[in-house]
């Protein structure tokens, strides 16, 4: 369904491990100590796998490396509210197709709120004030997606589930399929089995000591909410007995 490989702004991903401190964290993390290529072969490509696995500190670097402020917003948006950012972005070395996109994003569930705040403070100097502050959580976080996501663009986001209802999870899918069908790019990190049950998008697994493509079906976040839903009594009965 999104097999436009050619024409993303993101063809893979490689690290120079020459960058990267001997004693650095990053030599220990299994999914990428031995990474050599990872290339995305359609522009919808989700990240899926257990705390820590490496997911998110794979996507900030790309974020990072391609020109975004590492807590989040457009290439437009520079602050720091905390420096947290590892050294992989500095080692990252991006293949980048033809296609140069026109606009992007780099969504942080955890950032969101410094986010919202240096939007406030940027109003004051030109553009439309989107006041995310002023609304819940969930609903500021889907304006910032309906007002920012369009056609021919970049878009990184890290567990955008995370203050979104079901329903609204719903909505944010069918964003990105459509923005997907207007030549946009999606990398995302998520647990939601909503989000990662998108039609066509390649999901890659960062659990079992190396990335490797995976079907829906087999992920944990599938396999889990499957079990709880379909078994939620006898689940939570052994759960507490033991």
């Amino acid at each position: 369904m999104f097999d436009k490989a050619a024409g993303i702004p993101i063809k893979g991903v490689s690290i120079n491990w020459d960058k990267i401190d001997r004693k650095s964290y990053l030599r220990e993390i299994e999914a990428i100590k031995d990474l050599d290529y990872l290339p995305f072969k359609n522009n919808i490509t989700v990240f899926v796998g257990e705390n820590g696995s490496g997911k998110s500190t794979m996507l900030e670097a790309i974020a990072v490396k391609y020109g975004f402020n590492p807590e989040g917003g457009t290439k437009n948006y520079s602050f720091s509210t905390y420096d947290s950012h590892s050294e992989l972005c500095d080692a990252i070395v991006l293949s980048r197709g033809f296609n140069k996109p026109g606009w992007g994003y780099f969504l942080r569930a955890e950032s969101f709120y410094n986010v919202a705040s240096a939007e406030e403070e940027y109003s004051r100097y030109g553009g439309i004030p989107q006041h995310f502050h002023e609304h819940s959580h969930g609903e500021g976080f889907l304006q910032l997606v309906q007002s920012n996501f369009r056609g021919h663009g970049l878009y990184l986001l890290d567990e955008p589930e995370a203050a979104l209802s079901p329903q609204r999870q719903l909505t944010l899918l069918l964003e990105i399929v459509n923005c997907a069908k207007e030549d946009s790019q999606f990398i995302m990190v998520t647990h939601s089995p909503i989000l990662l049950g998108i039609p066509g998008a390649e999901i890659l697994s960062f659990d079992d000591g190396s990335i490797h493509p995976i079907e829906y079906e087999e992920t944990e976040s599938y396999r889990i909410t499957k079990m709880f839903v379909e078994n939620r009594e006898q689940l939570l009965k052994r759960m507490f007995s033991e």
